[in-house]
């Protein structure tokens, strides 16, 4: 079976406020894009990359000559000789996170022609269900503690806050917020806190993200993320040590040779790869193994599209150091893309899909809604 066709269809409507620069407040801007890999069987896949369509597209035309013809049920080796044959065409950049959805749309090929769920072929599956944090920006506290008390109607019993007035204003402002959650959620829910160190020009060093970590810990805030610039790895090693509650990071960071310093020097107690950003479930798979083998938890990054999300819990369902799986919430590029809504236990769990593939099913009616008119190609599986 050989790839035929890569379609892209890019995202607009409901595009989320990521925390970044005004210029990027528009639910027009086309910041996620589904890639669907067609084949000459027939079958199709689909994957999700957190790039715009015209990065990707760029992308493709120069990989075009090692796509069209390959095999569609290798993945990690149709994915892997598309980053060596192309080191010098934008390594790590656009070139990898279109190889990202490249690669997590192969995979579904793969488990539909085998019938088996992605975390199956793996290696195994470890759980069943997985718990997700319900992730959202913060903002002054009486609006945070609404977005706060909808998000637990909802199901969630975790939560990580993030970016926003947080390390932007002064540390009483910070600790107003992280007592305000905290009030909110009780004590029996879990909080999580994304400073957002790779906002441009972050102007914090070790001392504040010190100081600032006991300040989170007297809250029992579950982990602190991006306390610092995200290239600041020597920082970060003395954080993690020094630090009285879990560091986590790495989200901006693509490939899987980029994570191996972080990871041998344990410059984060979890680390964060984004399956739609980092070289797909290939790479992801392999940086979750290395973290483990080093008593680093796997915790993947997702800023969300329903398909993205459907890759992560494959993921978490093969990493035996998983123990949460991200979800953007409200979320219309999750929830408005699935045929049928993720559903949440008593107990704040969800079941990680055990179908073909990805193992989720996508409503055509919001994939329409979203991308302009643009529908999926009808597969035999």
């Amino acid at each position: 079976m050989k790839i035929s066709d890569i379609r892209l269809l890019p995202l607009r409507g409901a595009t989320p406020d990521g925390g970044w620069d005004d210029k990027f407040l528009d639910t027009e801007n086309n910041l996620h894009t589904l890639v669907e890999v067609v084949t000459d069987a027939g079958v199709t896949g689909l994957g999700s990359v957190f790039t715009s369509a015209k990065l990707i597209e760029g992308s493709i035309d120069v990989m075009k000559p090692f796509l069209i013809g390959a095999s569609a049920l290798d993945p990690a080796a149709t994915t892997e000789n598309l980053h060596q044959q192309t080191f010098w065409q934008g390594r790590g950049g656009a070139i990898t996170h279109a190889i990202s959805g490249i690669d997590i749309a192969l995979w579904d090929i793969l488990g539909k022609v085998t019938k088996q769920p992605i975390s199956r072929l793996l290696g195994g599956r470890h759980r069943e269900s997985i718990k997700p944090y319900g992730s959202l920006l913060m903002d002054e506290p009486d609006k945070l503690c609404k977005a706060l008390e909808d998000g637990m109607s909802r199901g969630f019993r975790a939560f990580k806050i993030g970016w926003g007035p947080f390390g932007r204003v002064d540390a009483k402002t910070d600790e107003a917020i992280i007592k305000a959650a905290r009030d909110t959620l009780g004590p029996d829910n879990e909080l999580m806190v994304d400073a957002g160190g790779s906002d441009a020009f972050w102007p914090h060093g070790y001392k504040w993200a010190i100081n600032t970590a006991r300040m989170l810990a007297d809250y029992n805030v579950t982990w602190f993320e991006e306390a610092l610039r995200p290239d600041d790895i020597d920082g970060y090693v003395k954080l993690t040590e020094h630090a009285p509650l879990p560091i986590t990071g790495c989200e901006v960071l693509t490939r899987r040779q980029s994570f191996i310093p972080w990871i041998e020097r344990r410059a984060v107690d979890y680390i964060q790869p984004d399956v739609t950003k980092v070289g797909g479930i290939s790479e992801e798979h392999r940086i979750a193994q290395c973290a483990d083998d080093h008593s680093i938890l796997f915790v993947p990054h997702g800023w969300n599209t329903a398909v993205g999300l459907a890759a992560d819990l494959q993921l978490v369902a093969a990493a035996g150091n998983a123990r949460w799986v991200e979800y953007i919430t409200p979320a219309p590029y999750i929830e408005d893309l699935l045929a049928e809504p993720v559903t949440m236990a008593a107990d704040g769990m969800i079941p990680i899909p055990d179908g073909p593939g990805l193992g989720m099913k996508w409503n055509p009616d919001g994939v329409k809604s979203f991308t302009g008119g643009l529908e999926l190609t009808p597969t035999d599986l």
